[in-house]
């Protein structure tokens, strides 16, 4: 029988640390409710001393989610494991996540500590996050830089404090595959007690080797594997959960272990990361990349025409992919539209699901063909919807290269009307300088892309906001078949994110 690897996702505490992929409340809730049922055995939920904020979000995610043990982080002092516990005590399965740095440099230069220092500091709170809770982790941050005696003697000691797992983390992307493996059995070796436990790891991918660092922990012996959806993280990121999974499912000939990963929900997930952070993957990126089961070589299609494992060693269905079109259009009914939204995993309410057969009735009437894709923009993007601030009512351009563009924008404020008229180079620019006159506000425009979700003349378009305001980026996203429009309602969208966060 083969033997059952742990995944720990921290795309909610590492992965939010990237830059410009900070979340809000109901976008955190969402993402934790799709790793449920993509079924990861640990939510690393948040860093619950990092801000009231969250704390009060790893607090919802407790709330929401029963199938996976939630775990918060937090620094060796009594303050942040406080504050841990009282993020996690609504969790089903609670886990508080203590962490303390153990190299030689970072003793010396960050923490100020002697190692003998840094030992006493770890078992003290070890045994002190004990006293909430039976499930703690205990992390070595920078281990792989560190002394394997001295860490040897740090894990006998937590471990006796009542550390359940030890995370063995390559925190700076440095180590490399052999190394990490004849790294960590030498530790193993030093310390039996670690046998006992689970042994974790979490590689960052400086050097582009966190999903093979991860895979060599394996086989040295860890039991648990930290990692996020589509790789995000610190710097250049941590080990894809995605990869690690597929890895494991396809060459079991080899590494003979196996996850409690749903990888039909792989795809899925990886899609609602890319909608509520609006950083997309890489064409090229394994598994999930656009580009990951197309052919365009001649000779590639006619092998894979004439047998589809001449080029592919996984098919698109078993991480979630469907290319057939969804056959439903204007005249289709709400029974059919539901039964095919179960289809791809949504479980509406009554409220949820007229607000989204509406939405569906409009593209209907816009698009020849709708597509599940077409469907899951709409409404994975509904669900992570912030309470509208701002309503878009209706917008007129003019626009042409003989004259400056110009954008009449009308839109409604808690039931009053306000229409302003800009200028600008070109009609988009025109409607957002109008959005800036209703709001009053001056808003820096981070970042701004469109891409399409299906093919076709017809095809939605999907706009991408990022507006800075107070060094904080906020995402804003908007659909139509309607580029203009699309770019309208992603505006208008960051502009209620903001109003949002800060009247709550």
């Amino acid at each position: 029988m083969a033997k059952k690897i742990k995944i720990f996702d921290t795309t909610l505490r590492d992965g939010e640390q990237s830059p410009g992929c900070s979340m809000n409340l109901k976008e955190k809730i969402e993402m934790a409710q799709q790793l449920e049922r993509l079924n990861v055995d640990i939510i690393e939920a948040g860093f619950a001393a990092a801000s009231t904020g969250d704390l009060h979000s790893i607090q919802e995610i407790s709330k929401n989610i029963k199938n996976c043990v939630i775990t918060s982080l937090a620094r060796a002092n009594k303050e942040d494991i406080d504050k841990a516990w009282e993020s996690l005590k609504y969790a089903t399965h609670p886990r508080i996540h203590v962490f303390i740095a153990t190299s030689p440099i970072h003793m010396e230069y960050k923490l100020k500590l002697t190692p003998e220092q840094v030992i006493s500091t770890a078992v003290e709170m070890v045994s002190y996050a004990k006293l909430y809770c039976n499930d703690i982790e205990f992390s070595a941050e920078d281990a792989t830089r560190s002394n394997v005696d001295f860490l040897a003697e740090i894990f006998d000691k937590v471990i006796k404090a009542g550390a359940t797992t030890i995370n063995i983390p390559d925190t700076v992307g440095y180590t490399t595959p052999d190394e990490y493996y004849n790294f960590l059995t030498e530790i193993i070796e030093k310390c039996p007690s670690l046998k006992t436990i689970d042994i974790s790891v979490h590689c960052h991918n400086d050097l582009g080797l966190g999903v093979a660092n991860s895979l060599a922990a394996l086989r040295a012996g860890a039991t648990q594997i930290e990692c996020t959806v589509n790789g995000i993280g610190e710097r250049a990121g941590n080990a894809a959960l995605e990869e690690i999974v597929m890895v494991l499912n396809t060459r079991k000939d080899i590494y003979g272990f196996e996850t409690n990963i749903d990888a039909k929900q792989i795809m899925r997930s990886s899609n609602l990361l890319t909608r509520i952070t609006g950083v997309k993957v890489q064409p090229n990126k394994a598994i999930v990349g656009a580009n990951a089961f197309a052919h365009e070589s001649g000779i590639h299609q006619h092998g894979v025409l004439s047998n589809k494992e001449t080029y592919e060693i996984m098919t698109p269905e078993s991480i979630g992919l469907d290319t057939n079109k969804l056959v439903l259009g204007k005249h289709s009914g709400r029974h059919a539209f539901n039964d095919k939204l179960k289809q791809l995993g949504y479980e509406l309410t009554k409220e949820e699901l007229d607000i989204a057969f509406a939405k569906f009735k409009d593209l209907a009437d816009k698009k020849k063909d709708v597509f599940d894709k077409d469907i899951d923009a709409l409404v994975s993007r509904q669900k992570i919807e912030v309470p509208q601030t701002f309503e878009l009512q209706k917008y007129v351009i003019n626009s042409g290269n003989i004259i400056t563009s110009t954008a009449t924008v009308t839109m409604v404020k808690e039931g009053s009307v306000i229409e302003e008229v800009a200028v600008g180079e070109g009609p988009i620019y025109a409607s957002f300088k109008a959005i800036e006159k209703i709001v009053g506000k001056e808003l820096e425009l981070d970042d701004f892309s469109l891409s399409s979700i299906t093919e076709g003349e017809d095809a939605l378009g999907d706009a991408v906001i990022r507006l800075k305001e107070n060094d904080h980026i906020y995402v804003g996203r908007g659909l139509s078949t309607d580029i203009i429009e699309a770019s309208i309602k992603a505006y208008i969208n960051a502009v209620n994110k903001i109003m949002f966060e800060q009247n709550n």
